[in-house]
């Protein structure tokens, strides 16, 4: 019987019913996101965030166990965004130096508005494997362009492309203590100056 059901139940409802559940789930990000920032970590509660989200406590714990399990959603969501938008730097049209430029100063400024966090929401939010598999990602993203500025003859190509990546990451780390944009593009500035091939 239960088969049966299933097999009537309308596509577009299915799609329906999965779009208002991710809608939910997103709501329920953002709005943890928004008390931390405003409330701080330890004043935000499940009863906080599913009263200001519209819904029901018991709804939200069918999403998520706690407040750290929806930080950690909201950040694992948070850096997919990061190196999906670096992915689309790297893919662009262009000259390979040009797109190794913009991707570097991306990442800069992901470091600076990274240091004015809350640094107890930092220390639990930037450890654990999903944030060792997104560092490799970003390490291999970073490589591939500056494999292609070498081979473009942009980038000096005496050096590994890996190694010049984790330079280039460790490096514009530094702009988490910068006290402004302008200081985050001089730094880009000079860590690329590093890169260039030596005449």
């Amino acid at each position: 019987m239960g088969g049966l059901y299933a097999g009537r139940v309308p596509k577009l409802w299915t799609e329906t019913v999965d779009a208002h559940r991710a809608a939910v789930r997103e709501a329920i990000l953002d709005t943890a996101a928004a008390l931390v920032a405003e409330q701080g970590l330890t004043a935000v509660t499940m009863s906080r965030i599913a009263e200001r989200a519209g819904i029901g406590r018991a709804t939200l714990y069918k999403y998520f166990p706690d407040v750290e399990a929806i930080l950690v959603a909201w950040h694992e969501r948070h850096v997919a965004d990061h190196l999906r938008r670096l992915t689309e730097i790297r893919d662009q049209a262009g000259a390979p130096g040009g797109r190794l430029d913009a991707a570097l100063e991306f990442y800069a400024f992901i470091a600076h508005n990274r240091g004015r966090h809350n640094p107890d929401i930092s220390a639990l939010l930037h450890h654990g494997e999903q944030m060792v598999h997104a560092q490799r990602q970003l390490l291999d993203v970073t490589a591939s362009l500056l494999a292609e500025a070498a081979a473009a003859g942009e980038v000096r190509d005496d050096i590994e492309p890996a190694e010049l990546a984790a330079y280039c990451l460790h490096a514009l780390g530094a702009a988490s203590g910068l006290p402004s944009q302008a200081a985050v593009r001089r730094l880009v500035k000079v860590t690329t100056a590093g890169l260039r091939p030596s005449r």
